[in-house]
């Protein structure tokens, strides 16, 4: 996989996830956790950060619960996690550097969705105190009948939702467990953030360090602007 198979290419839709793409919010999931911890008198196991990047908060909650030994704590652990993270994206929406840009110049020209696996509330509540769920055609979440990332389901739902084939769609993802869904579903993906080492760098067509890359935004509007 390269650069060369995003930049020379023009999507027919764009899907992007919503935690840590387009709202920063990964630092309040961070915190969240960090805070249901506390308030159990429990310690974060350590790279549980790591590993909780990009699970469904359920899965997280049962996780925190697995690798504390506290297997009685689940449906605890997981309610607080959620109110500890609601209250924090309340108090603090923002969004990453250049991705309301992009959103909103993509829009004028393509179908988007969002593929989360964050409940449809809080991820149609973010957007909207951004000023971006306009411009989202349609807004695609894990819950009881579809399966969370990494499964394909969000991503292969919102592309059809789009109209277009999964290969005609690009997925903008920070996280590689939603790189993995995508990539599963037949998407090309575009990854954002820390690039990682090895061949994790391979869930990717092309990384970018932020949605407000210069090369990303010359092609934003080059092949996306048409």
């Amino acid at each position: 996989m390269t650069a060369h198979h995003i930049l020379a290419w023009s999507p027919s839709a764009i899907v992007f996830d919503c935690d840590g793409t387009i709202m920063d919010t990964e630092r309040h999931w961070q915190e969240a956790r960090n805070v249901t911890f506390r308030s159990f008198g429990l310690k974060p196991p350590a790279g549980f950060a790591d590993r909780a990047k990009g699970v469904h908060y359920v899965e997280c909650g049962a996780l925190m619960a697995e690798e504390t030994g506290k297997p009685d704590l689940v449906e605890d652990l997981t309610d607080a996690l959620l109110r500890n993270f609601t209250a924090l994206v309340d108090e603090d929406p923002v969004t990453m550097p250049g991705a309301a840009t992009l959103v909103r110049l993509a829009a004028r020209h393509r179908p988007l969705a969002v593929a989360s696996n964050c409940p449809r509330e809080m991820v149609e509540s973010c957007l909207d105190r951004a000023g971006l769920l306009g411009c989202f055609a349609h807004v695609v979440v894990a819950g009881e009948n579809v399966p969370p990332k990494p499964e394909p389901d969000v991503y292969q739902i919102a592309a059809r939702l789009c109209g277009v084939p999964p290969r005609e769609a690009l997925a903008v993802e920070d996280s590689l467990t939603g790189m993995e869904s995508a990539r599963r579903a037949g998407l090309r993906v575009l990854g954002t953030g820390s690039r990682p080492a090895g061949t994790e760098v391979d869930q990717a067509d092309l990384w970018v360090e932020s949605l407000a890359d210069p090369e990303l935004m010359a092609w934003a509007r080059d092949r996306i602007g048409l």
